[in-house]
């Protein structure tokens, strides 16, 4: 059996603790496996950041940040984090292990979903985007290949590693950080993601559950771009005839191109989905659409990037070492380059120039055996491993290295211990002279902030003094108060004071002024409605169009919100001002039994009073009504009948 395709990790005990099984999948930024919590005897999902990835504090960063935000999100449709680390060059997560697969195995199997099925699976990822976006963050790279599917069912959202907090810009560089199918318009032409750009991918991603495939497809990343911001996602019933409009206009919803017309969040897009889901018949929703088989697929698309890539550079074929080759068939092959014999070269008489060459080569072997002898013969060493070593470690490894220690230094760190060594100077492998000094920085463990006061500061001064901090502003609710004024933050979460990590996600309360009781002003005259209204702090709006109601004409038909609910200072009341009520002629039931001069008085829209005199004893002809037949009166005013 050939070994040299083995995964080095499968088989090792990461950090002392995890037991590394097999290999599960492979992503842009890392390997996801499946190991055993050797210390509490459970299976779970070990994501570990590539090596190559592991020396860029960009990637580290945003590695760690994948934790701390999933960590903060306590959602059963979001997957767990128990542990975050870091071993030498391996930078890790500890997940929940999900048995099962992802969305894209799914419609990869089936291609295009039932709607019932489809709706299965989009409701729990915006409960679970929901639960984020209300903390205060931004997925901004869902995805199919980010929904798990448990073998019991329960569906989970996955890879928070591109999170960021709301109201951030994501891009400062031009890059775009996500998955080109996926792109809202927004973040591909400013960089910018609020919880909209979620509600977009997932407009997309149901589109394609729904049909099989994307809505916007293209030989380069360019083209799909073009797409996205140019042009509408086509109706699903367009692919599929026979799609009802509600799944139509779901999501024409989700994925329309001006952020502001889409749902502000995946709350809201959840609200409008189950909305539809309930508006459907058990035939629309179990309606089986037409077999779409995927296209061959290529993974390299629906991994995470940084788009524009810069080109690759082409790796040159390894000459007379045993360097591996990894062609794309997968087959583990050694390269090696063929030289081809050089003619001897002739001088002007076409004699060989044996004796000049062979000088020439003799010198060039004596020149090559002095350098190896120079750098093999105690001159250099190199930097050994210090990352993750105590002080005292470093000091006794570079001594038994023959290095001295240079200055050492101290750093914050989320993934190093306190004590334990960040980095080194130069960096480990580095060839050095012997007797030369190395420096190392140690890590201070997680930087801590003690939270600011912002009571009492506008809400756009209390983020930005949260973010001076390193603090992340997270959700904002609100609440009434008599001494707060509105739109400024009456408290906060953790409170004011409180020993927190750098990155914290710190929810605010926001008040929402004094609270006042809504005045009753229907019936009243516009004028005297509004009046009321603005001395009670609440500022008056007029709906455009008028109704008819029992109200006369110019008066108050109906308000919004109701009469005694209680609004904010300041907050907008709406009146839909009467215009008469409905004048229906009256049926002329005189001479009628009274119970069939009641029926047809009350099919045209009107109450009906008897009048039977003194002791009703007078039979059960009507022999008079109040509005003679023929006449106009209100709608639903009463008319009396007198029986004699």
């Amino acid at each position: 059996m050939d070994t040299t395709l083995q995964d080095p990790l499968v088989g090792q005990v990461l950090d002392g603790r995890y037991r590394v099984e097999a290999r599960i999948a492979v992503g842009g930024m890392a390997t996801v496996y499946r190991a055993v919590d050797t210390r509490l005897d459970r299976v779970l999902a070990l994501k570990v950041m590539h090596p190559g990835l592991a020396t860029d504090a960009t990637f580290v960063e945003r590695f760690i940040r994948e934790a701390k935000s999933a960590a903060r999100l306590d959602h059963p449709n979001v997957v767990q984090v128990f542990d975050q680390g870091a071993q030498g060059a391996y930078v890790y997560l500890a997940m929940e292990y999900v048995s099962g697969c992802t969305l894209r195995d799914v419609l990869r199997e089936r291609g295009a979903l039932q709607p019932r099925a489809a709706f299965g699976i989009l409701e729990p990822v915006l409960a679970a985007l929901g639960a984020a976006h209300r903390a205060g963050f931004v997925h901004r790279d869902m995805k199919p290949e980010n929904v798990l599917i448990g073998d019991d069912g329960r569906v989970k959202v996955a890879d928070f590693g591109l999170v960021r907090a709301v109201n951030t810009v994501t891009s400062t560089t031009g890059a775009v950080l996500g998955t080109v199918s996926y792109l809202a318009p927004e973040q591909i032409e400013h960089g910018t993601a609020d919880p909209r750009v979620d509600v977009y991918a997932c407009g997309v991603v149901l589109y394609e559950m729904l049909t099989g495939g994307k809505p916007h497809e293209g030989d380069s990343a360019a083209q799909v771009f073009y797409k996205h911001l140019h042009e509408d996602v086509p109706p699903p019933s367009a692919v599929v005839p026979g799609l009802p409009y509600a799944l139509d206009e779901l999501v024409a919803e989700a994925t329309a191109r001006t952020p502001a017309i889409r749902p502000s969040d995946a709350v809201a897009l959840l609200a409008r989905t189950r909305e539809a889901h309930a508006a459907l018949s058990a035939e629309q929703l179990d309606a089986v659409p037409p077999q779409a088989l995927s296209a061959e697929h290529d993974n390299a698309e629906d991994r995470t990037s940084v788009i524009p890539r810069s080109l690759a550079v082409p790796r040159p074929l390894p000459v007379n070492e045993d360097e591996d080759a990894h062609p794309a068939d997968g087959v583990h092959r050694t390269s090696r380059l063929a030289v081809p014999p050089v003619p001897p070269r002739r001088g002007p008489a076409g004699l060989p120039r044996g004796p000049l060459a062979i000088v020439a080569a003799v010198l060039l072997v004596l020149g090559l055996g002095t350098g190896v002898w120079y750098i093999n013969s105690g001159q250099f060493t190199k930097v050994p491993p210090l990352l993750s070593k105590t002080e005292a470690q470093a000091r006794e490894r570079l001594e038994q290295a023959g290095l001295g220690v240079g200055t050492v230094r101290h750093a914050h760190s989320d993934t190093v211990e306190r004590g334990a060594v960040i980095s080194t100077d130069p960096a480990a492998g580095a060839r050095i002279r012997k007797n030369d000094a190395v420096s190392f920085t140690l890590s201070d463990g997680p930087r801590t902030v003690k939270l600011p006061d912002v009571a009492g500061y506008r809400e756009d001064r209390a983020r930005a003094l949260l973010q001076d901090e390193g603090l992340e502003p997270g959700m904002a609710t609100q609440e009434f108060s008599d001494d707060v004024p509105r739109g400024f933050v009456v408290s906060t979460s953790p409170a004011a004071g409180t020993e927190v990590r750098g990155g914290t996600a710190v929810a605010l309360v926001l008040s929402k002024g004094r609270p006042v009781e809504v005045p009753d002003v229907t019936g009243e005259d516009l004028e005297d409605a509004r009046a009321e209204l603005t001395e009670a702090g609440l500022t008056v709006e007029v709906a455009p169009e008028q109704v008819t109601s029992a109200h006369d004409k110019g008066q108050v038909a109906r308000q919004t919100p109701d009469p005694g609910s209680r609004a904010a200072e300041g907050d907008t009341v709406t009146l839909t001002v009467s215009k008469g009520p409905e004048m229906v002629e009256v049926p002329d039931v005189v001479g009628e039994n009274v119970s069939d001069a009641r029926r047809t008085l009350e099919k045209a829209g009107f109450g009906v009073k008897e009048d039977r005199g003194l002791f009703g004893l007078f039979g059960d002809t009507v022999k008079e009504q109040s509005v003679p037949g023929g006449d106009t009166a209100p709608k639903g005013s009463t008319i009396t009948l007198r029986i004699r």
